[in-house]
């Protein structure tokens, strides 16, 4: 069964559209899925941004130090559920309403409401850059969210909008797994002509 890693920062809506064809694949694959937390605060930081990115970076850290001590506090398997009502609030429900969705999104996973406190200080800031380096260690800093690893060989995305659901999410991961097996296999790009498509009416592929 391959280990998929997968790195997140949920304000990202890309790796949100990813985050769900991950999901498509588990329905229609043997995969072992580990959920982990990075950030693109970390990442950008000391970068010189438009202000407009700057202050979604700022907003930004509150939300992952809270997964992070969600799962320092209740384990690692509070990751997945919590980022889903994170994302769902952020992503097809379209708020920016930060601080309440934090809340809400701990209310709905029945974890405790005080783990909120925690993103306006730096108290797991250690652990979030740890676990964010664990994904830069495979695949560089001139990336961004989400990173995916199969069987510990990492890449950058997929970015893809809308995500592919059935047997067509298990032909983009089998496609996946294949080039992470080729050692001198780097990068696949174009240009993005498409934002995230949140709403897409299902297409399931058997």
């Amino acid at each position: 069964m391959p280990v998929v890693d997968f790195w997140f920062d949920p304000v990202c809506p890309w790796a949100w559209m990813t985050s769900r064809w991950m999901d498509e694949v588990t329905r229609v694959r043997d995969v072992d899925v580990r959920w982990h937390v990075m950030s693109l605060s970390v990442l950008n930081e000391g970068r010189d941004l438009p202000d407009g990115y700057q202050r979604l970076m700022a907003e930004s850290w509150g939300p992952v130090r809270v997964l992070v001590a969600a799962a320092r506090d209740h384990g690692d398997e509070v990751l997945k559920p919590l980022y889903d009502a994170m994302g769902t609030r952020r992503h097809p429900g379209g708020r920016t309403d930060t601080a309440a969705i934090v809340a809400e999104s701990l209310a709905e996973v029945g974890l405790p409401a005080a783990l909120a406190d925690v993103a306006a200080t730096d108290e797991v800031d250690d652990l979030l850059r740890t676990s964010h380096r664990a994904a830069m260690d495979l695949v560089g800093d001139e990336v961004g969210t989400p990173v995916v690893a199969v069987d510990g060989v990492g890449f950058f995305g997929p970015v893809i909008t809308p995500a592919p659901t059935g047997e067509a999410a298990g032909r983009l991961f089998d496609g996946l797994a294949l080039v992470t097996s080729v050692p001198g296999f780097y990068e696949l790009k174009r240009t993005r002509t498409q934002g995230p498509v949140f709403d897409a009416p299902a297409t399931h592929q058997e």
